[in-house]
């Protein structure tokens, strides 16, 4: 176990909220918000969860994704859905100024503070994934998302799958899975601020159905991704 490492927990999708200046963006869209376009369902659940057992700061969001997507970067084609695209310029700039920069801001001013004091931030982004994405089945009970270049996240995100294979042997857990962990997001902005040696960044991503099924498989997956992320670190 590295002593000199900081935890970081994150959620960017943790809601579906749209504040009330804004609802007339989204007339005749309730359905949508309630839908994974909308938010990550389970994640903000799994986010304060690991967050109380790494005793790591927290930082989440519950303002949908569909007014600003805060895992993309600024200028990415779907940093916006078509609905808040189609606002005015000011609207949009009004949207990023209130909701996009604070959240990333706070986020950044906390992994330099640990930085600033001689410690490896891990940080570990809580999302979700669909069962099923435009016909397509996914495969995976569990995604560990990380950029296969950076030597600390690949040894992270190996140990937290062995350790699941260990502990759940049931489970279908996957790296890179349903998504690359190096395309555009959170994680691969502060990648290009610090160095391995300085950050590490995970994206956990958990299969929506075990979300839904709710009772004991979704309080148990949590439980395991805890304690098997725990016991991977103590390997490092």
């Amino acid at each position: 176990m590295v002593a000199s490492d900081s935890f970081l927990v994150t959620c960017e999708h943790g809601g579906n909220r749209i504040p009330t200046r804004y609802r007339a963006l989204f007339h005749g869209q309730a359905a949508l918000l309630g839908t994974h376009r909308g938010y990550d369902p389970g994640a903000l659940v799994m986010a304060r969860q690991l967050a109380r057992a790494l005793h790591a700061p927290l930082v989440t969001a519950t303002v949908s994704r569909l007014l600003v997507d805060l895992n993309r970067s600024i200028g990415h084609p779907r940093i916006f859905s078509a609905a808040s695209r189609a606002a005015p310029l000011a609207v949009r700039a009004r949207i990023v100024e209130q909701h996009y920069v604070p959240y990333r801001e706070q986020v950044e001013r906390l992994v330099r503070r640990s930085v600033s004091r001689g410690r490896r931030v891990i940080h570990i982004s809580s999302h979700s994934f669909t069962p099923e994405l435009d016909g397509n089945v996914r495969r995976a009970d569990v995604g560990l998302l990380y950029d296969p270049k950076r030597v600390g996240e690949v040894a992270l995100a190996s140990r937290w799958k062995a350790a699941l294979e260990q502990a759940a042997p049931e489970l279908r857990v996957r790296r890179n899975y349903p998504y690359a962990g190096k395309g555009d997001g959170l994680t691969s902005h502060l990648r290009l601020r610090y160095s391995p040696a300085l950050y590490v960044g995970i994206e956990l991503e958990v299969n929506q159905k075990i979300v839904f099924a709710a009772g004991r498989p979704w309080s148990r997956l949590r439980g395991v991704l805890v304690e098997a992320l725990l016991a991977a670190h103590a390997f490092d």
